[in-house]
């Protein structure tokens, strides 16, 4: 027995309606960026940073120094180091480098003290700039911002990091991580 004209097409149609609806939630959901490019290989300073330089037997020369907006640290004896985009490593030997010509056999130590803040944005309770922290997360982020408002999409964030240009969207999950410098927006769910 075949079945009447109307019940064949309204399962037709809840079947098109149900495919058409997953595969736009499955787009909803896929961000362009994937928690690989969040990761970053080793991390780089930037304007903001504060800087403990430790030189071994000179305490002239040792104690807390600030990332400029320029990228660059005063530093005694050689003026202007240029920081910014530079790991610690590679500072650190910058900085040796430079005191070679005041100083025999420099042993110069560099940790940051105090990295540059985040700033989070969107459809969170109270957006602003606030202090980094080590492994910092995106919910970590909100929950210092006082959580997310009623409007937020939960599914997907935002992020632009400070060396970029343009922000791009990531799966929102408890591991997505947050850089120093990081601009971080959350974005409003569509329904």
């Amino acid at each position: 027995m075949s079945m009447p004209f109307w019940h064949t097409r309204r399962a037709f149609l809840r079947t098109l309606a149900l495919g058409a609806g997953a595969s736009a939630l499955t787009a909803c959901t896929t961000p362009a960026g994937t928690e690989a490019d969040l990761q970053p290989t080793e991390y780089r300073l930037g304007p903001g940073d504060q800087l403990r330089i430790t030189v071994f037997n000179e305490a002239d020369l040792t104690g807390q120094f600030q990332v400029g907006s320029q990228g660059v640290i005063a530093y005694p004896l050689v003026g202007d180091v240029r920081a910014a985009g530079l790991t610690i490593p590679e500072f650190t030997t910058a900085l040796q480098t430079a005191l070679q010509g005041f100083i025999r056999s420099p042993n110069v130590s560099v940790e940051v003290s105090n990295y540059r803040p985040y700033f989070i944005l969107g459809e969170v309770n109270r957006p602003g700039t606030y202090e980094y922290s080590t492994n910092l997360t995106v919910f970590n982020a909100v929950a210092a911002a006082g959580g997310f408002t009623y409007r937020a999409n939960r599914r997907r964030v935002y992020i632009r990091h400070a060396n970029e240009p343009e922000e791009h969207a990531y799966a929102l999950t408890i591991t997505t991580p947050v850089l120093p410098g990081d601009t971080v927006r959350i974005g409003e769910r569509l329904f």
